[in-house]
């Protein structure tokens, strides 16, 4: 098989892999808190994991990892119907996967592919316990419908967090050495903490979460990377200043604040790290 077709299933794989991610994190912080939420937080983490092998092996291929975001299943108003939703998302990616290894001639990415099929196998297990489970524990959906302009600055602050996560992510798989490579990873992983917080917290204050992003910079040349990087930092500080200064919530200001402080220091760590990349 040509070094193309294989580039091609697998980012079909990341990009249903992504999908997964979002679809399970909106069920999760919709849910609120409780053992069956941290669960399926735990199968998303593993989803992502998924995804940072497949984006490795596109890239020592000589590809470029796809950002694209597969079809997500958000149809249904319960949390029984949402984890079945979630069981549907299972069986189409073993099936995607078997259809991969049978396709793929090569030893090294087949046995990536049975790696993860082996995950995903366990997950359609896990999600149908969860069917049943939560029909019987009576859980519900937390997340309610409130929109002002708190919900509107906190589903800003989603859109934001997700673009980034996927651009450093993106970054970091065409960084030229290591030190960035990891720096990336690094404020990536920070990013989707952000995220996090400001779901959850988008659900404690009654409204619920948007989780789109907008358009994420595809430069290839690590100084130009690093300069849109620290371009979307600082103008992002700025707006958590701003909307953390208008709040009267103070636990809000607090967090908008925190984050603000956060990415102020990933404009010095991408500053910095320009100085010394070479093309």
């Amino acid at each position: 098989m040509k070094k193309s077709r294989i580039i091609e299933l697998l980012n079909q794989d990341i990009e249903g892999e992504h999908a997964a991610i979002i679809q399970y994190l909106v069920h999760v912080y919709a849910m609120g808190e409780g053992e069956m939420a941290c669960e399926i937080e735990a199968i998303a983490r593993e989803e992502m994991r998924h995804l940072d092998w497949l984006a490795e092996a596109v890239t020592k291929l000589g590809g470029i990892p796809s950002f694209t975001r597969g079809e997500m299943r958000t149809a249904g108003k319960t949390v029984t119907g949402w984890m079945k939703n979630d069981v549907l998302a299972e069986e189409d990616a073993i099936k995607m996967y078997q259809e991969h290894i049978k396709a793929i001639d090569k030893a090294h990415i087949r046995l990536l592919l049975e790696r993860i099929l082996s995950d995903e196998q366990s997950h359609l297990g896990d999600f149908k316990h969860f069917t049943s489970k939560a029909g019987k524990e009576g859980l519900k959906d937390i997340s309610g419908e409130r929109k002002d302009k708190t919900t509107r600055v906190l589903n800003w602050g989603i859109e934001h967090e997700y673009t980034v996560v996927l651009q450093y992510l993106l970054h970091s798989y065409l960084a030229p050495n290591d030190e960035m490579k990891e720096e990336m990873q690094d404020q990536a992983v920070n990013e989707m903490q952000h995220l996090g917080w400001l779901a959850e917290k988008m659900v404690s204050k009654g409204g619920h979460p948007k989780i789109e992003h907008s358009r994420i910079d595809r430069s290839r040349k690590a100084s130009s990377m690093l300069t849109a990087d620290i371009k979307i930092e600082k103008q992002v500080a700025a707006v958590y200043a701003k909307a953390a200064k208008e709040t009267d919530d103070p636990k809000l200001k607090k967090l908008l604040t925190r984050i603000r402080d956060h990415e102020l220091y990933h404009v010095k760590v991408f500053s910095d790290l320009k100085k010394t990349v070479k093309e």
